[in-house]
Parts: structure tokens; sequence; C-alpha cells
């Protein structure tokens, strides 16, 4: 079988006017040109459509951004942000390209070096993690 980074059949379309609140998680290709609220994680490749819109993370092992991405995107493969894309939010990942004139808005890494990439991602679960804990506030300070 073939690695679902190099497969080119797209396993789940979210198609236009589609609106889905909560969590999806795909196998394989996923291609969204709808709206999701929440987080959406595929085992494969993602392509946000320029009309799409998501207010949640995204994790893929390539992301093709042609929409707005209002959270944090994770791709080990690859991050390719289109000129009619936004992301707002912080990108992980190996290889990162950018078109002239995108908003992109948060924290960013892309180094193509598997050591360096999986301590990122190491560090970033754990800043996620702390941020989302109900037991710190904003600074990382516990509460008491």
């Amino acid at each position: 079988m073939a690695s679902s980074v190099k497969d080119i059949s797209i396993n789940t379309l979210v198609g236009p006017g589609t609106f889905i609140s909560g969590e999806l998680k795909v196998a394989g290709f996923v291609r969204v040109d709808g709206d999701i609220d929440g987080d959406l994680q595929a085992s494969g490749r993602i392509i946000i459509g320029e009309n799409a819109r998501i207010r949640g993370d995204v994790q893929g092992q390539i992301i093709t951004v042609g929409g707005v991405i209002e959270g944090d995107v994770v791709a080990p493969e690859g991050v390719v942000i289109l000129s009619s894309g936004m992301v707002i939010g912080s990108v992980i990942t190996k290889r990162l390209s950018v078109a002239e004139s995108v908003l992109l808005h948060g924290y960013c890494f892309a180094v193509d070096d598997q050591a360096r990439f999986d301590a990122a991602y190491l560090e970033y679960s754990n800043r996620k993690a702390l941020a989302n804990s109900r037991y710190s506030d904003v600074s990382g300070n516990k509460e008491t």
C-alpha cells in the first residue's frame, strides 16, 4: 500500500456549504471547501480550499492552505500557504512555503531536521497542554 503522503486520492471531502462542529479525524487525504468549527487531524495530506474556514487546530503530513485557519497548523512534511490563504496561529513544520502578501500571525518553526522538529513539536505540545490546563494562568504560573 502506498504511503498516505504520496497518495493522491482524496479519502474525505468537506464540500462547499458544509458546516462541521466538532473534532474531525480522517484516515488519509482530506480536502476542505466548507467550514469546520473544531480540530482537524488527518494521517495524510490536507488541502484547505480558498473558500474554506477552519476555527481549530489542523494536523496532517502536508497541508496546503488556500482559505483561513484560525488555529495552529502542524505538518511534519510541509506547509504551503497560497496567496488566498491566512493562518492565525502557530505553524510547526519541516518545510514552509508562503506566497507573497499572506497573513501569518503566530509562532512559526520550520526546520528540515527530524531531531530539531521533534524537539520543537514536543515544546509546542507542552506549551499547548499548559495553556489548556485549568490549573494555570496565562503566564503559565499555577493557580493556588
